[in-house]
């Protein structure tokens, strides 16, 4: 009997909430995870789900259970990594989730740069611009940008995220340069579509006060890096992230315009989930990323 196997099991249970994505998780078969709620059921002589066809609902005790068998593997993985500190190393895997546009070119080269000051880490890195669900799929921490509003979910800020309104010359020469939110109405416009209303624009203006504005769709995509790469080729007009684009806006291959009107401002955080236990590793390279972004990111100075 494997106290130990059973407490993780069941806990992925509940964090996926159901057995077949435990199983998942687990790479093991159904079967086995079920075997093990049941014995874990038996031996406890209580009942810790009440099932249904579609979901598993934590009864009362497994509730109360849960709670306590979270700290129990949590207490375990400090106590295992408080050993491997001692010899200054930081070990395990560190599942992340983040964004293709912000993973690849700014989170990438920080990854590759804390894994060697720590070679231990096993990194398994998930770049998609689709909203993941943490605790569902398994994941660490996952990178968001966003103005977040879930309050199931902690958050740490990375970095400031600022975007610009900006077309290809090519473009501005032959259908002119907007000189007010409401003239984007008569453009070409390309969407990011990995948002609600994407056609729906609003900026601020000197006095603060917000301005909406519904443009026209040209083209809509759920990446950044094609939509900067089609206003290039002279589509039309973008309003994504600098982080993007800022490469361009110095070559002069993008211009950015109404400059006087400020699109809205995100944050990137590192999010995870209250549930689940930060441990040593993630906290480490938390820190980490905080220390490299902090101050003005160098995709505002250009």
């Amino acid at each position: 009997m494997n106290h130990f196997e059973e407490l993780q099991t069941f806990t992925h249970v509940v964090d996926t909430g159901s057995i077949s994505r435990a199983a998942d998780r687990m790479g093991v078969a159904k079967s086995a995870v079920s075997r093990r709620i049941s014995d874990l059921e038996q031996r406890l002589g209580v009942q810790l789900f009440r099932r249904t066809t579609r979901q598993m609902n934590l009864t009362d005790s497994g509730r109360s259970f849960y709670e306590r068998a979270t700290q129990i593997l949590s207490d375990l993985e400090e106590a295992e990594l408080a050993v491997s500190q001692q010899h200054g190393a930081l070990t395990g895997r560190l599942r992340i989730a983040a964004p293709l546009s912000f993973g690849v070119p700014h989170l990438g080269p920080a990854i590759i740069d804390f894994n060697k000051q720590h070679p231990g880490i096993t990194f398994d890195v998930d770049f998609n611009d689709r909203q993941i669900d943490i605790l569902e799929e398994g994941f660490d921490l996952a990178i968001r940008i966003a103005q977040l509003t879930d309050s199931s979910l902690i958050a740490r800020r990375i970095a400031p995220i600022h975007q610009t309104l900006c077309a290809s010359p090519d473009y501005l020469k032959q259908h002119g340069t907007p000189q007010s939110p409401d003239d984007l109405q008569s453009h070409q416009c390309l969407l990011y579509s990995n948002i609600q209303n994407p056609s729906h624009w609003s900026f601020k203006d000197a006095s603060g006060n917000t301005i909406n504005v519904k443009v026209p769709i040209s083209l809509t995509s759920n990446n950044g890096d094609f939509l900067r790469d089609a206003a290039i080729a002279g589509l039309g007009l973008i309003k994504v992230p600098n982080f993007i684009i800022y490469k361009y806006l110095i070559s002069g291959e993008l211009l950015p315009v109404l400059q006087q009107y400020a699109p809205p401002s995100f944050h990137a955080y590192a999010i995870y989930p209250q549930t689940r236990h930060l441990s040593y590793r993630v906290r480490a390279f938390v820190d980490f990323l905080v220390t490299r972004f902090e101050g003005d990111p160098y995709w505002d100075l250009s």
